[in-house]
């Protein structure tokens, strides 16, 4: 069954088409990862199909409802079956760790703060940062930073996550380990993923498709396998980082 779909979906910024007739169906529990050279619209696909942009024409379905026609009220019950993680982490620099985590559950749920706090712990513990609980943001390390973005955006059980670029500015071996771990909560939490990164090993580690943006549109390339021999000439010159071909051509 299709989560999240889009049909014939246009974005435009300031007169300019980022995104051009996008058509796409995300099945249940699936891993999808978008790629594609900078500036191409992957973040903008990515918001549009979490909600955060309404494009300008075609259909966002969310759970077999027409997102464009819902009310706040009615969007409500699908943002709490979602949680994102911003490229950036988007924490909160004057919060200390377990309270990244708290503020959400304090925000959406009916929960009492002692079951708050223990829940939050839980996550903290389950991305490996148990011992940075009374830490902020700017007193741990990058990959640390990753983890606690994760756990936040893990705090209210979604269905659906969306990663933009979770492994940016890390080493490969932490990079490595934070698609691991997200991989590990996928399969315990049964949860679909979307995910965006220009890392094409993280890419194929974490992928059961791959979708290419590129010249506006949306090429889905299929299993890592199948995007590895991809015949399109874009995407032979992406994945393999050439400096020469269709990408680069003036």
């Amino acid at each position: 069954m299709d989560v999240i779909a889009l049909e014939n979906v246009s974005v435009t910024f300031d007169g300019q088409a980022v995104l051009k007739n996008i058509d796409l169906r995300i099945q249940r529990g699936e891993s999808f990862v978008i790629i594609g050279p900078s500036g191409q619209g992957k973040t903008t696909l990515l918001k549009t199909l979490s909600g955060l942009i309404s494009p300008q024409n075609g259909k966002v379905i969310i759970e077999q409802q027409d997102w464009l026609t819902l009310s706040n009220k009615e969007r409500l019950p699908l943002l709490k079956k979602m949680g994102v993680l911003f490229q950036r982490n988007a924490l909160f620099d004057s919060l200390t760790c377990v309270e990244n985590i708290c503020f959400p559950l304090r925000e959406t749920t009916d929960l009492e703060e002692i079951e708050i706090i223990k829940k939050a712990e839980l996550f903290l513990d389950a991305v490996g940062i148990a011992h940075a609980r009374d830490l902020y943001p700017d007193e741990i390390s990058g990959g640390m930073q990753k983890r606690l973005g994760i756990a936040r955006a893990l705090a209210l059980d979604p269905e659906i996550i969306f990663y933009d670029d979770p492994t940016a500015g890390l080493d490969p071996i932490t990079s490595k380990r934070i698609i691991e771990l997200i991989l590990q909560l996928r399969a315990k939490n049964k949860s679909t993923v979307l995910a965006v990164t220009n890392d094409m090993n993280r890419a194929f580690q974490m992928a059961d498709r791959i979708g290419v943006v590129v010249d506006g549109g949306l090429l889905i390339t299929g299993t890592p396998e199948e995007t590895k021999n991809h015949k399109d000439p874009r995407v032979y010159q992406f994945i393999r980082g050439l400096l020469e071909g269709p990408l680069t051509t003036a």
